[in-house]
């Protein structure tokens, strides 16, 4: 079982858990859970006026071993409007645009969507039951 939680962030609101929402899928193969602004393809939606975030922005994916996978989608535009990292085990790595990462199993963390023109982030965090 994967378990998502996302909080919108925006300036003063920084550390703030207010407007946050949840979702989970079962840690079975092809299973997945999208992160965007397009609620029609996304299980945890972004504000619409929140154009640093794509319209299906992260992919979570269960694979053929039960184990999750990160991935940035590409967006239509050549450079993104934002950073992700993955935060997991006390260290933040950068997700390149267009990559992937696993998620650890029996483990938590963070992946965070930071807008590269101002003081706004979508914080997902995660939890994989092993």
């Amino acid at each position: 079982m994967l378990e998502l939680t996302m909080a919108a962030l925006s300036g003063a609101d920084a550390g703030a858990t207010a407007g946050m929402t949840m979702a989970e899928a079962p840690s079975e193969p092809g299973a997945v859970l999208r992160v965007g602004r397009d609620g029609g393809v996304c299980k945890l939606v972004a504000p619409q006026d929140w154009l640093f975030v794509s319209r299906a922005h992260l992919e979570f994916r269960c694979g053929p071993d039960g184990a999750w996978t990160v991935t940035w989608l590409r967006g239509s535009q050549p450079d993104p409007a934002s950073e992700v990292r993955l935060v997991t085990a006390g260290a933040a790595l950068p997700l390149a645009y267009g990559g992937a990462a696993a998620l650890p199993r029996g483990g938590s963390g963070e992946v965070i969507v930071q807008d590269r023109s101002g003081p706004r982030s979508v914080n997902v965090g995660f939890y994989h039951e092993s």
